[in-house]
């Protein structure tokens, strides 16, 4: 019995996790749509990014939920892993992982602890200062700084870096990841190969578009 009740709550953690971390797909992908636009026009990105920063839903309803989603993906990434560990640690000394499993199903917990470390960085570079310019300093409405703003913390070539090390091991994370999820939540049926083409898809374009991004205006600007 005690068994059985462990067993039901780990793979409801798993489920969790899972469906934690394709919200959290679903909130890249739309960033990663936005800062494309900057590549191409800083007009447009002006526009969506005064948009998503002055509108009400996002702001107080949509943003609350995506901190407390990063939030609770990673305290169970770190929970989950604990245990894992923690069952198995005479194995853990004995496998032969590289023989067993790639490097980014063995390591989740290090590209996720750097991709957190990586979206505290953000929210420092950006959203604190956001904040502080509407709320605190309640400084006028400026619709062309966005742009700008963005370009900015691409001129160092340290931080550019590392942001574009970062990205590349969100690749890894998403990698392993987002197969994974399916995988917790059950889905299994003729549509998972086609899904698990897309996950890898993902892995790829996204990270590495954000990588663009980020030589492209550190190059050009």
């Amino acid at each position: 019995m005690a068994k059985s009740v462990l067993l039901k709550s780990s793979i409801a953690k798993k489920v969790a996790m899972a469906l934690s971390g394709l919200f959290l797909m679903l909130f890249l992908a739309q960033h990663f749509f936005i800062n494309m636009t900057s590549v191409f026009s800083a007009d447009t990105f002006n526009s969506i990014s005064h948009f998503m920063g002055n509108n009400p839903l996002v702001q107080f309803v949509i943003q609350p939920i995506l901190i407390v989603g990063v939030v609770f993906h990673f305290i169970m990434g770190f929970v989950l892993d604990f245990k894992n560990r923690s069952a198995r640690p005479i194995a853990y000394a004995k496998n032969n992982g590289a023989a067993n499993s790639s490097w980014a199903s063995r390591n989740m917990i290090v590209s996720g602890s750097v991709v957190l470390a990586f979206i505290a960085l953000h929210f420092y570079d950006f959203w604190f200062p956001e904040m502080i310019y509407k709320y605190i300093d309640v400084s006028p409405l400026d619709e062309t700084r966005y742009f700008h703003e963005l370009v900015a913390k691409f001129e160092s070539p340290v931080r550019t870096a590392l942001y574009s090390l970062s990205f590349l091991l969100l690749s890894l994370h998403l990698w392993h990841g987002f197969n994974s999820s399916f995988q917790s939540v059950g889905f299994n049926n003729k549509y998972s190969k086609s899904l698990h083409t897309l996950g890898y898809a993902f892995a790829i374009v996204v990270p590495f578009g954000f990588i663009f991004i980020a030589l492209f205006h550190h190059f050009n600007h």
